[in-house]
């Protein structure tokens, strides 16, 4: 007769998924770390020279290149980078844009390879993220958490002017003082966010690494400065209901919760409540598609935009002007 032999688990051959976990953060801490590094900026004034800002960099070129925020950079020129291998490099302020909270400094070349760029428009709520810091010079301070929420909007001031920062990542990864300016990673070890404390109140929020960042990005390496067209208009995500959707063929737009006095959007005949569905042809369903059709080139040149209203979609022209800062 045959007899059935229980077998006993092994527990160096089982898969423990906090293991799995544990091993995914430690191997994208260890690729992200060197290019991380901790940021400290300058200004000068009667007494000479103090510190006016501190936080944390990415290194995302081959020849020196960092992203950082634009306020921890401040109205700061120069400062110093410090890698997680202590390699110190003097820093220069290439560009700064208050309204992306993202802003690029150059030192010189450095042995580390730069970090890989990713695009947040990937994430998923609930997916692994990995924040890396280089906080007061402690090198490599990590936090792991999941992507909380995504299409976030934050306050700023640029100028006397109030800002809203659109489309950013909030993650439960804890930021540490002065974190700001590092990098979010994904579970492959790419940048996906730039992380920001702007908000303050403890919250894990992230710049996100996107289409329009990029330009961003390319605009500052270029001319210091980003020159945007304005319509203004402020406006949420919604979605249509089934009978606009069959008049009009779009499934989502842009609800105008608001349009600014003496703006482009007002002299073309925009209200509240009206939906924007597309801007020059092209449609516009969250706070990036607008933002996307909205850089130096649109400045000046007339814009159908098609709108729903009270059920019928009509068709208005808007100019839009370049954005003030000031």
């Amino acid at each position: 007769m045959a007899t059935a032999i229980s077998r006993v688990p092994d527990p160096e051959a089982s898969e423990d998924p906090l293991d799995s976990y544990s091993a995914t953060v430690i191997r994208v801490a260890a690729a992200v770390t060197p290019h991380v590094a901790a940021l400290e900026v300058n200004g000068t004034g009667r007494s000479g020279r103090f510190r006016t800002g501190a936080g944390s960099a990415v290194l995302f070129t081959s020849d020196g290149y960092l992203l950082t925020n634009a306020h921890v950079v401040g109205g700061a020129r120069s400062g110093s980078a410090v890698y997680s291998d202590g390699t110190r490099t003097a820093v220069e302020v290439i560009g700064s844009d208050p309204l992306s909270d993202l802003a690029v400094v150059r030192g010189r070349a450095p042995t580390a390879k730069p970090a890989e760029l990713g695009d947040a428009e990937s994430l998923r709520v609930g997916q692994l993220v990995i924040a890396v810091g280089n906080p007061l010079g402690l090198a490599g301070s990590v936090t792991a958490g999941v992507v909380s929420g995504l299409g976030r909007s934050i306050p700023v001031w640029s100028g006397r002017n109030r800002r809203i920062i659109e489309d950013v990542i909030q993650t439960d990864a804890a930021l540490n003082p002065g974190s700001s300016g590092g990098a979010l990673a994904d579970a492959r070890g790419r940048i996906v966010g730039i992380n920001t404390a702007v908000a303050g109140a403890g919250l894990g929020l992230a710049v996100p690494v996107n289409a329009t960042s990029r330009r961003i990005i390319a605009a500052l390496l270029k001319d210091g400065r980003v020159r945007r067209a304005y319509l203004g208009l402020v406006n949420t995500p919604v979605q249509l209901q089934p009978s606009a959707v069959v008049r009009t063929g779009h499934r989502e737009g842009l609800l105008v919760v608001e349009v600014l006095a003496d703006s482009p959007a007002q002299r073309a005949g925009l209200r509240a409540g009206d939906v924007l569905l597309s801007v020059g042809e092209k449609t516009v369903s969250n706070a990036e598609s607008l933002q996307k059709l909205l850089f130096a080139e649109a400045i000046g040149v007339p814009l159908e935009l098609a709108v729903l209203r009270d059920g019928a979609e009509i068709r208005v022209l808007a100019v839009p002007e370049e954005m003030n800062e000031k």
